[in-house]
This record gives C-alpha cells, sequence and structure tokens, in this order.
C-alpha cells in the first residue's frame, strides 16, 4: 500500500508537471488568429478553423498524452523505489506482579525508517516499457489519421456548400425563364393565338421549378450548418471557382497510389501497431511464470520501552526471488486470452489493408472519371445553351411545340447542375486520393485554395 501510494503521488506530480509545461503552448492558442471567431470565407481559413477546433483531433491528440504518460509509467518499475517511514507516540503504562506496588508510567515510542527497492530482473515490466512504445505509435499513426479525416471532410464540405448555392442560382433562373414562357403562352391565349393547353403545361412546369427552388435553397443551408459544424465559426460568403483545368492522378497507375497507400496510410500504421501491442501482451502474460529478482534495503531507528528505555538501530539488505507456483490457472487463461486479441488484431491489420486497397483504387477511378465528366459537362452546357436559344426561335416562328421549349429548358437546367457536380466532385477527388492514400497534407488544401477566384457563391 506504501509504494502504490508513493506511486501515485509520483504519477500525479509528473501529470501536473506536464500540464503547467503545456500552459505557454496553450496561451499561444488562445492568442493565434484560428482561435478567435473568424468568418469562413475561403478553403484555407475552414481548414485552420476546423483543424483547431475539432473534437476529433482534441480526442485523438489527448490520448496521445495518455499514451506518452503510459511510458515513464512502465519504466517506474524498473527504477528504484524510496520509502520513508516515521511514527510517534506517548504511551501509558501499568504493570502488576512485580512486589506488593503496582508501577503506573509513562513513556515515548519513535520510529524512523527508510526503505529502498530495486528490482534486478522483471521480465513483464521489460515487455510493458515495449509495449508503451507501441501505444505510443499506435496514437500517433491515429493522429494523424484524425487530422487527415477532418481535411476531407472540411474539403467536401467547403465545395458542398458551393455545389448547393450553384444549384441554387440555376434553380432560381429556371423559374425566372419558365415564369417568361408563362407569361408568353398566356398572352398568346388572350390574343387568341394560344391555347389553354400551353398555358397548363407552362403553368405545371413553373410550379415545379419553384418546388425545386426552394428545396435548393434549404440544401444551401444544411451544406452551411454541416460547414460551420466543421469550423465552430460562422460561414460568410465562399470563394467559388469557376473555371478549372481537370487534372488526373499523377502517377497516373493505380498501383503507385496502393503502394503509397500501404506504405503511408495512418489507419493501417495504427492497426499494426495495435497488433505489436496485442502480441507483447502475450509476451507479459508469459512471462507471468518468469521469477523476479529484487534488492532492497532498510534502515531503522526505534526508541522507547517500559521497563528499561531502549534505541535501537538497525540496517539490513535483502536479495528478494519471488517464484511464481500456482495461481489458480490465471496465468494460462491470460496467455489464452492475449493470444486469441494477438490474432483478432492480425486478422484487423488484413482487413484494414484490404480496405484501404479497395478504397485507393476506387478513389483512384473516380478521379479518372472525374477528369471525363468535367470535359463532357461542359460541353453539354454549352450544346444545351444553343439547343434552348433554337427551340425558343422555333417555338416564336409557331414551328416548334411548347412542349420543345419546356424541355428544352429543363435540359439546359439539368446541364448546369450536371456542370457544378462535375467541377466540384473534380476537386474533392483530388482530395479524396490523396487521402486514401494517406498523403493528405495543409499543402493540399492551399494548393485547392488557390484556385479559388475573387468570384464568390453564397
Amino acid at each position: 500500500m506504501k509504494i502504490q501510494s508513493k506511486r501515485r503521488r509520483a504519477t500525479l506530480f509528473r501529470r501536473l508537471t506536464w500540464a503547467f509545461s503545456l500552459v505557454p503552448l496553450a496561451m499561444l492558442w488562445i492568442a493565434a488568429p484560428a482561435a478567435a471567431q473568424t468568418t469562413v470565407e475561403d478553403l484555407a481559413t475552414a481548414y485552420r478553423q476546423a483543424a483547431h477546433s475539432s473534437p476529433m483531433i482534441a480526442q485523438s491528440r489527448a490520448q496521445l498524452d495518455a499514451a506518452l504518460a503510459r511510458k515513464p509509467l512502465a519504466r517506474a518499475a524498473l527504477l528504484p523505489h524510496l520509502n520513508a517511514f516515521a511514527s510517534g507516540g506517548v504511551n501509558t503504562a501499568r504493570v502488576t506482579g512485580f512486589g506488593a506496588q503496582s508501577i503506573s508510567t509513562g513513556y515515548h515510542s519513535d520510529v524512523f525508517s527508510a526503505s529502498l527497492t530495486e528490482a534486478l530482473f522483471d521480465g513483464r515490466s521489460l515487455v510493458a516499457l515495449k509495449q508503451a512504445d507501441s501505444r505510443i505509435q499506435a496514437s500517433e499513426a491515429a493522429l494523424a489519421y484524425a487530422q487527415q479525416v477532418v481535411a476531407l471532410e472540411v474539403t467536401q464540405a467547403y465545395f458542398g456548400v458551393l455545389q448547393a448555392g450553384a444549384n441554387e442560382r440555376v434553380a432560381h433562373r429556371q423559374v425566372d425563364l419558365l415564369h417568361r414562357i408563362y407569361d408568353q403562352t398566356n398572352a398568346r391565349l388572350k390574343v387568341g393565338t394560344g391555347d389553354i393547353i400551353s398555358v397548363q403545361e407552362a403553368q405545371a412546369q413553373l410550379d415545379a421549378a419553384k418546388a425545386d427552388w426552394i428545396e435548393a435553397r434549404n440544401a444551401v443551408a444544411v451544406a452551411r450548418n454541416q460547414l460551420a459544424r466543421l469550423t465552430h465559426n460562422p460561414i460568410g460568403t465562399l470563394r467559388d471557382v469557376t473555371s478549372l483545368k481537370a487534372i488526373g492522378p499523377q502517377p497516373d497507375t493505380a498501383d503507385a497510389w496502393v503502394a503509397a497507400a500501404l506504405k503511408n496510410q495512418p489507419l493501417l500504421r495504427q492497426a499494426k501497431a495495435t497488433l505489436h501491442v496485442s502480441e507483447q501482451q502475450v509476451r507479459y502474460a508469459e512471462r507471468a511464470r518468469w521469477p523476479t529478482l529484487t534488492l532492497s534495503g532498510v534502515g531503522q531507528h526505534a526508541a522507547g520501552a517500559l521497563i528499561p528505555p531502549v534505541a535501537i538501530d538497525q540496517a539490513g539488505a535483502a536479495l528478494n526471488l519471488s517464484i511464481p507456483v500456482f495461481e489458480g490457472g490465471r496465468t494460462r487463461a491470460s496467455i489464452r486470452q492475449a493470444q486469441a486479441l494477438a490474432r483478432a488484431s492480425r486478422e484487423n491489420v488484413a482487413n484494414t489493408r484490404d480496405r484501404i486497397k479497395l478504397a485507393t483504387q476506387t478513389a483512384f477511378l473516380d478521379l479518372q472519371n472525374s477528369v471525363a465528366q468535367y470535359r463532357a459537362a461542359r460541353q453539354s452546357v454549352a450544346s444545351a445553351k444553343v439547343a434552348l436559344a433554337g427551340t425558343r426561335k422555333g417555338y416564336e416562328i409557331g414551328s416548334r411545340s411548347i412542349v420543345d421549349l419546356l424541355t428544352a429548358t429543363t435540359n439546359y437546367a439539368a446541364a448546369q447542375r450536371n456542370y457544378y457536380l462535375a467541377l466540384y466532385t473534380q476537386l474533392v477527388a483530388r482530395t479524396q486520393l490523396k487521402a486514401a492514400a494517406g498523403v493528405l497534407t495543409p499543402l493540399d488544401i492551399e494548393s485547392i485554395n488557390s484556385l479559388l477566384d475573387g468570384s464568390t457563391s453564397n
């Protein structure tokens, strides 16, 4: 109990020391611009705010701090343990049986002692020290993975807002265009050159477009709320990208990206480090059968006795050998449990490797597809615009019906929506591939941010 109390006090002291050492860093974070409420207007700002305020990153950092604390705790079992003890008391005694009179007296008793214990051989503590290193590696990988996840989520949310805003603008323009068509058909009906069916067709399309516009406006609010949740800051008018040169994977081979993912993906590094912890836990359980050898020394001063008063000073040293013989089958059960958990961790590594391969290959193909989709969508907008102009002229001279005009209007709006979808998908796909390969960095976010021009989007 004394040793445990000493360890708890030492652990508390180290934690306080560590906490106070972080105060200057915490003050720097508080003083940094990212700590204040900043209106998000571009991708780089959104990423900095999200990285600073992300609960996921903060949780991973705290878990890393806990893993770092495990190492000195494990090392403490191999270092000397020094304990001191002091006791002072006042005693009264009444003694009979020595003659006719009894003896009644009071006396002091004092005890001072110090003990030193050093582990000379402890196989389990050595394994625990190595296990602490593996836990640190797993926590570092988890933190790196959290940072990449946040970077990808912010990128997706940022361009999600831009895409929702683009859809809202397209829906608004479609409502205006259909409103003009409706007014035109209604005017023709009044002068006797139109028909009621054309008016009803135009009215139906206009009502549907208004409903789509309302849905698009709500989608903008949802997208902005999602970005605000990640950044924990108000969302302003975001910088947009209006033109883009589509870029495919570089290098343009899936095998190269898969190889990079298997080497750099933090999720796989974490799984491997966790496997090392499980394998070391097997050795830790097996070494419960090993003997332990400790060296202990004690010094003691004791004073005070009833008759006669005496003082004792003594010192001693001992070499202690402890050999476990039988513990009710606990050691064997612990070994079996550790071996089963190690097998589970080994399968988790294999499963994680397969998922990373699939995710990287999928992201590689998605980026390749996004190039073709963007080029096709851009051409489709130009074609749909020409078709709409031609159909409008044909309707005015009577060679095209109202159905043809409404169809051309719908097709043009759909082509515009597809264009914006392909535009933002191309940018997000670049980030997704790097995140899948585990090589996404803040520099990549800055690179995409540089593509945003001075135009803005709500």
